[in-house]
C-alpha cells in the first residue's frame, strides 16, 4: 500500500487549496479514504470521510462547508478542496486507509495558513 499526498504549501488567511493522494498497492474503490492532519503540539485529528464510492462524507465541525474531499476511482486518488483557509487550519495534513485491521498513511503534505 502507498499513499503520496500532494498539494500543500503557504497560503494567506482566506486563501484556497486542493490536496491530492495517490493511492496504489490495493484496490482502491473499494475502501473509504480519509484525510487527517496534525498541527504542531497536537494529536492527529480526523477531518473528513469519504465511503468507497464518493457516495457518503463526513466532516469535523470545524471544516464543515470549508472542505470538500472527493475521490476518483479511476485516479486511484482522494482531493481534498480546502477553501476560506485560517490559521488554525495550518497542520500536516495525511491520507488514510484501514485495510485489513492495519491503518496506512501518507507522508504527509504541509498546510500553512499565514500572512
Amino acid at each position: 500500500v502507498q499513499l503520496v499526498e500532494s498539494g500543500g504549501g503557504l497560503v494567506q488567511p482566506g486563501g484556497s487549496l486542493r490536496l491530492s493522494c495517490a493511492a496504489s498497492g490495493f484496490t482502491f474503490s473499494n475502501y473509504a479514504m480519509s484525510w487527517y492532519r496534525q498541527a504542531p503540539g497536537k494529536e492527529r485529528e480526523l477531518v473528513a470521510v469519504i465511503s468507497s464510492t464518493g457516495g457518503s462524507t463526513n466532516y469535523v465541525d470545524s471544516v464543515k462547508g470549508r472542505f470538500t474531499i472527493s475521490r476518483d476511482n479511476g485516479k486511484n486518488t482522494v482531493y481534498l478542496e480546502m477553501n476560506s483557509l485560517k490559521p488554525e487550519d495550518t497542520a500536516v495534513y495525511y491520507c488514510q486507509v484501514r485495510r485489513y485491521w492495519s491503518d496506512y498513511w501518507g507522508q504527509g503534505t504541509q498546510v500553512t495558513v499565514s500572512l
